[in-house]
């Protein structure tokens, strides 16, 4: 499951360059030194791991939560269910309810400080600015996070934000030198495999939750092989 992280970093990279690439065309790196601006543009990056780990953190323990009160197989179908859903419902249909409203006014203060963070040229700057960057509302975020719910850990869950951002961090980092190779028809064709790996990975989710017994993909209920275990003794 850790690695559809990655794979889904990779993939959603495209969309990550169009929704971040103006932040991170802005950033206010040193041109004249390449060093210099290879260590800002990683420091950048370690900010957005950063903000990641925590969010996989925090998700993380609702997961865990939701494990000690054994709902992991209920909330690893359910995430897996709402995966597919978001996938198939239209944009413009799912954009009317607007589903980042309750968190509004924090967004406005993140965007707010942002901004302010862009217009220094300090040794935190980039760390802060890659750090406030992560907590931006982002569609393969939300679908990063239902994955870390659904670890059901907290260092499992933070991982797993991880290495979705490791995966976004390639496209981003060369965004301006690639933008002139990939051609309308190859970032299509991108753009159409997003969903369909997503749907997958909702799928894997629905199999892991259903516990069929299959390894790896479909492990059985650890509490029912406990429960087996105890009684052959």
């Amino acid at each position: 499951m850790l690695v559809s992280a990655l794979i889904l970093g990779l993939l959603g990279s495209l969309h990550c360059v169009g929704m971040c690439g103006p932040i991170a065309f802005m950033l206010p790196v040193d041109r004249t030194n390449s060093f210099k601006k290879i260590s800002q543009i990683t420091t950048y990056h370690f900010g957005r791991l950063l903000a990641y780990s925590i969010i996989g953190l925090a998700f993380g323990l609702i997961g865990k939560s939701l494990y000690i009160f054994g709902m992991q197989q209920q909330l690893s179908i359910a995430i897996g269910i709402i995966m597919i859903i978001l996938v198939l419902i239209p944009y413009r249909t799912l954009g009317k309810y607007n589903l980042s409203r309750p968190l509004n006014k924090l967004i406005s203060k993140v965007k707010s400080s942002l901004g302010k963070a862009l217009k220094k040229k300090t040794t935190d700057t980039f760390l802060t600015i890659g750090f406030l960057n992560g907590f931006l509302p982002c569609g393969l975020v939300y679908m990063a996070v239902f994955g870390a719910v659904a670890t059901g850990n907290l260092l499992e869950g933070s991982l797993y934000m991880v290495l979705f951002g490791l995966g976004t961090i390639p496209l981003m980092t060369t965004a301006t030198y690639l933008g002139k190779f990939l051609n309308n028809t190859i970032k299509q064709r991108i753009q159409k495999a997003i969903p369909v790996f997503i749907i997958i990975i909702g799928v894997l989710f629905i199999l892991r939750g259903l516990g069929l017994g299959i390894p790896y993909l479909s492990p059985a209920p650890i509490v029912e092989m406990a429960t087996s275990t105890l009684e052959c003794h």
